[in-house]
């Protein structure tokens, strides 16, 4: 009998890995079998979820607290749904607040059913217990980055695999042709700039942003100024950055935004995933990012790490500046951001770091989301056919 997968993702950028994942399962496995929990774009790969992904786009202590209840009652929802269900292997997906509530109580009532969770939570920045605490309800993690595994053997995890970061699969969407890299150094110069993906984290940035923006605006001269959004946040990104000093043009399409990471000369962003996209793209950039002071207090007394950008800690160099909290001010974001419009030391230190990122993350050497296919078939029992067979390539992008 075909495999049947269930899927639990916790927010959109889970939902995108779900999707490119049972793309990939269903090249390894044809008639592989699928139910989920997730957004759009898992249903869009036939796999609609069992309650809607909004329901738990939550961030900050606040947030949580307030909608506890609701976040409590879809942990009970998930565990039940994969438990009735009788899959042969359950794939959490990032979002560990809360997948991992649905693993534990997987674990304790459905003991027999393997759990395989994909996106290592950050375990070497903060709450490394939880590497440990993980062997009981997780048989085996999936690292998107490549220190990841050594960090969860040092801490006393469950059995690690680096399978690649999903932006390895677009690189080409990323990176500019000939054409688009004489527009990158061409005037005026595009400055890419990225606020946040959630509503909160919009509210809290787009000020200082808009503000280093005039200001960098009046020291260089006229910029083209992007906002990529997503399409559920367009409306409050427009709201967001309309009283700016500066014209912004807002997109929401993925055609566009990868346009936008093509031709870019710079970019101003907040610290999380799109920095690693954007040295991806070889966009030098300045991070920043702004929490409530409860959350400066938590981080503060548990995280322990030396940089907060993504890119910075897979290159092992602190080569994107950034600014967090009373740091994260318009002058300071500006003062860093003019010299990486014109050719400049800082501009050339970030363009050769990130020219590395090739060997770094195995870019090019294999599709991450075929490697997380084959790992999560492995842990499914008496299934093994598939180890070191050939695969149909994914498909071309449009």
């Amino acid at each position: 009998m075909s495999p049947h997968v269930f899927l639990v993702a916790g927010e959109e950028s889970g939902d995108r890995l779900g999707a490119s994942l049972i793309a990939a399962l269903k090249r390894h496995a044809p008639g592989v079998r699928f139910s989920g929990i997730g957004g759009s774009h898992m249903a869009g790969e036939g796999v609609p979820s069992l309650f809607p992904l909004g329901d738990l786009a939550i961030i900050g202590v606040g947030a949580i607290l307030s909608g506890l209840p609701k976040i409590l009652r879809r942990i009970r929802e998930a565990a039940d749904a994969v438990i009735a269900a009788k899959p042969d292997v359950l794939v959490i997906i990032d979002s560990p607040e809360f997948t991992h509530r649905v693993a534990r109580r997987v674990r304790a009532i459905a003991p027999h059913i393997p759990i395989v969770d994909y996106v290592c939570p950050s375990v070497w920045a903060w709450r490394p217990g939880r590497a440990r605490a993980m062997r009981h309800y997780v048989d085996h993690v999936l690292a998107l980055l490549p220190f990841e595994p050594a960090a969860m053997q040092r801490l006393g995890g469950p059995p690690c695999t680096f399978v690649g970061h999903p932006l390895s699969e677009k690189v080409a969407d990323l990176r500019p042709s000939a054409d688009e890299a004489r527009r990158r150094l061409s005037d005026p110069p595009i400055l890419l700039v990225l606020p946040g993906s959630r509503a909160s984290e919009i509210r809290r940035m787009a000020d200082v942003f808009g503000g280093a923006v005039a200001l960098v605006a009046a020291r260089t001269g006229p910029i083209e100024v992007i906002v990529p959004a997503i399409p559920r946040l367009a409306d409050a990104v427009r709201a967001a950055t309309a009283s700016w000093r500066v014209p912004v043009r807002v997109v929401t399409l993925a055609v566009e935004k990868d346009a936008a990471f093509r031709t870019a000369r710079a970019a101003l962003s907040k610290s999380g995933t799109s920095t690693l996209e954007l040295a991806v793209a070889g966009v030098p950039m300045v991070a920043a990012y702004k929490v409530s002071l409860l959350e400066e207090m938590i981080g503060r007394a548990f995280i322990r790490v030396k940089s907060f950008i993504l890119a910075n800690l897979v290159l092992d160099e602190n080569v994107v500046p950034e600014f967090l909290q009373h740091f994260c001010t318009a002058e300071a974001l500006a003062g860093a951001l003019v010299p990486l419009l014109t050719d400049t030391p800082d501009r050339q230190r970030q363009i050769a770091a990130f020219a590395r990122l090739d060997a770094i993350m195995a870019i090019g050497t294999a599709v991450p989301s075929d490697r997380a296919a084959v790992a999560i078939l492995d842990c499914v029992p008496g299934l093994n056919q598939l180890r070191g067979e050939a695969v149909a390539p994914p498909p071309p992008r449009a």
